[in-house]
Formats: structure tokens, C-alpha cells, sequence
């Protein structure tokens, strides 16, 4: 049995993966901020607010519980700012984890200092968040881009921490095909794709099972988050439809809205609109498809071709040019919406393959005893 240690979180995915682990006896313990407005579970909170106070007190949680910290067969850092912290501050933290824990491994599970770069190198991606083409995306031109301070990827020091934390780190396991190939010729045999953990066992299938009058279409807005996943465009293209449609479709629209909260919401609808500049599909589209929902995302070959899936493909692939994609895909569920009972069922069977929490935990599971000899 093992002993494991998440230190931070995103999208409830560390939360997830110490679920399964418990349930596998192994001993996980997480240490967040609840991912944010999400407010998932976590064992030790190291949430933050804003303002003097809100980091005075963040480095008090911080202090207060780095004793909890140690003594782990594995800890699982969620990317190399793996704190609310600037990455200077960060580095004294890694250190104490790594002289008192037997390994550190990263999540490649969100946007980083190798994972901007491979955005930018005009190579590895067709498209990204940043870059359409040999074009910046509109998540450069957004007021968002601007908010999250996204020039400081390209920084020097941003770069000299991931240095520092890359070449210390035992290894790396990435939950989507875009971080395994910005992380693959950087980290070589040091990196694994493991997908992302869904708690299959507590979802109970919702199938879609006759052709339904009316399309459920449903769109979650993150304020912050809304150009750079497209979501925005998602909207827009889906309003049009259904303004040509609105005897054959309806939409249901959720902003920022706490997790439990935001799953009963989706769980009442025939199809979810995820993101738009992803190959893959993420949390929220594999959550909608363990439900039995069908999920307009990202499904490019090159991702089946990584998780060797060559006959299920259930996932409606969206991409951001040309211009028109994104409608004819959606007016195409409209007028085909005989084809969504056959989709759910597909769904589902696709999420129990590939990203049940047991199938992805033991990904985990191999990876780390594989480090430990």
C-alpha cells in the first residue's frame, strides 16, 4: 500500500484520483484550495483570499500545516506553481517536500512555462489557447489574457523556476494529449499521459433513449475563463442555431456556479458545449459523458491515436477555423437527433474505458512504483 500526497488542485482531479485511492486502500491525502470557486473536497485547506491579510493568513495555513506534509511515498504536485505563490516563494516549499518525501512527481494538468512555449513554437500545435494557426487566438486580444498576467509565462524567471523544479521533479504524468507532448521532448521516459480520473462508480447513466422533441444544449460560463475556451464562440454559434431552430433546440446557460450545483444543472440536459481550443475532451466533457450526455469538445486523431481508440468515437469534434465549423456541427445534433441515443450510450462506454478512476489511478499506480523501485 502507498502513501500519497496532492498538493493542489484543478478541476477536482487530485480530489478524484485520492478517492479512488482510498477506495483501492491506499493512504491520499490532498492539500487545496477546493480548485478555486469549484470549493471541491479537500483534506487540508490552503485556500487563499484576497489582499494582505488573505496572504498573511495564506502563509500561516502553510506553515501550520508543512508538518502534515511529509513522510509520503509520493507527492503530486499540481504543476510547478503548485501554490498561490509567486514562484520565488515557492521554491523554499518544494524544497521541504522534497528532502522529506521519497518522490515528487508534476501534474501536467493546466498552462505552465513548457506548455506556453510549445503554444507558441509553431509546431507542436495546429491550434491552441494562444495561437490559431500562424494567428495570436482571441484569448490574446481578451481583456481575460491581460487579467491572468499571461506575459509572465514568457519571463525569464518563470522559466528559471520551471528549470529549477523540472530538473528535480522524479517525474511527470499528464492528463491531456496537448500537455503529453509539450512535456515529451523535455521530460523523454520521464513522462506519462494518464488521463483524467472520472468517478464513474458514483455517476449513474442518465441515457438518452429515444429521440427527444427538443435538443437540451447545455454551456457552462467560467467569468474568467470564457474566451480562452471558446466558450464565448461556443454560445454565440449555438444562439444562432437556435434562432433558426427554436421549435427543435433549447439552452441552458450556467455561470460560475459551485460544483454539486453545476452537475445537477448539466445532468438535465441531452448535450454539452465544452471548449473549443482543445484536441481532447477535459473534465467537463468526460463528466457529461459518464452521464450518458453527449459532448461537443475537442476530439482530434491525434488523441485517439494516443489512447488507441479506433472505433468509439463519440465526441462531437468542434475547431475554432474555419469559420462555420461550429455551426454546421451543431445544426447537424439538431437535425440528427435520432443519432443522440446511440451517442449517449457510446459516451459512456467511452468514459468507462478510458477514464473511469480505477483505470486512471492504476496509470498512476504503475507510474509511481515504477520511480520507486
Amino acid at each position: 500500500m502507498m502513501k500519497v500526497l496532492f498538493v493542489g488542485d484543478a478541476s477536482n482531479m487530485h480530489n478524484c484520483l485520492a478517492v479512488q485511492l482510498r477506495r483501492m486502500g491506499h493512504t491520499a491525502v490532498v492539500a487545496s484550495n477546493g480548485s478555486r470557486w469549484m470549493d471541491t473536497a479537500r483534506d487540508i485547506d490552503i485556500s487563499r483570499r484576497p489582499g494582505l491579510m488573505g496572504t498573511a493568513g495564506y502563509l500561516a495555513k502553510l506553515l501550520c500545516n508543512l508538518h502534515k506534509m511529509q513522510g509520503y511515498d509520493v507527492v503530486q504536485l499540481c504543476g510547478p506553481i503548485f501554490l498561490e505563490l509567486k514562484p520565488w516563494r515557492i521554491r523554499p516549499v518544494f524544497d521541504f517536500l522534497k528532502r522529506h518525501n521519497r518522490r515528487i512527481v508534476l501534474s501536467a494538468l493546466n498552462t505552465d512555462y513548457l506548455y506556453y512555449t510549445a503554444c507558441h513554437d509553431g509546431h507542436t500545435y495546429r491550434y491552441s489557447d494562444y495561437m490559431v494557426g500562424d494567428k495570436p487566438s482571441p484569448f490574446v486580444n481578451s481583456s481575460e489574457y491581460i487579467n491572468q498576467h499571461q506575459d509572465n509565462w514568457k519571463q525569464p524567471y518563470m522559466k528559471a523556476h520551471f528549470d529549477y523544479i523540472g530538473q528535480r521533479v522524479d517525474g511527470a504524468v499528464a492528463c491531456l494529449w496537448e500537455y503529453y507532448v509539450a512535456y515529451k521532448p523535455v521530460f523523454g521516459d520521464k513522462v506519462v499521459y494518464a488521463g483524467i480520473p472520472i468517478d464513474t462508480a458514483s455517476i449513474a447513466p442518465r441515457y438518452i433513449d429515444a429521440t427527444p422533441g427538443k435538443v437540451r444544449f447545455f454551456i457552462g460560463i467560467q467569468r474568467d475563463r470564457n474566451v480562452v475556451k471558446g466558450t464565448d464562440r461556443l454560445l454565440a454559434a449555438l444562439k444562432r442555431v437556435h434562432e433558426r431552430f427554436p421549435g427543435e433546440c433549447e439552452l441552458d446557460v450556467v455561470e460560475s456556479v459551485p460544483y454539486a450545483q453545476y452537475l445537477d444543472r448539466m445532468s438535465h440536459s441531452h448535450v454539452i458545449l465544452d471548449q473549443l481550443y482543445s484536441y481532447t475532451p477535459a473534465t467537463n466533457a468526460l463528466l457529461a459523458m459518464a452521464q450518458g450526455l453527449v459532448a461537443v469538445s475537442g476530439a482530434e486523431p491525434e488523441y485517439y491515436d494516443l489512447i488507441g481508440e479506433h472505433d468509439n468515437h463519440p465526441i462531437i469534434n468542434v475547431v475554432p477555423s474555419p469559420e462555420g465549423d461550429i455551426e454546421q456541427k451543431l445544426e447537424w445534433i439538431v437535425k440528427h437527433r435520432d443519432q443522440l441515443p446511440r451517442l449517449s450510450r457510446e459516451s459512456r462506454a467511452f468514459v468507462e474505458k478510458h477514464n473511469a478512476a480505477p483505470v486512471v489511478a492504476q496509470r498512476y499506480l504503475s507510474f509511481w512504483k515504477s520511480l520507486l523501485g
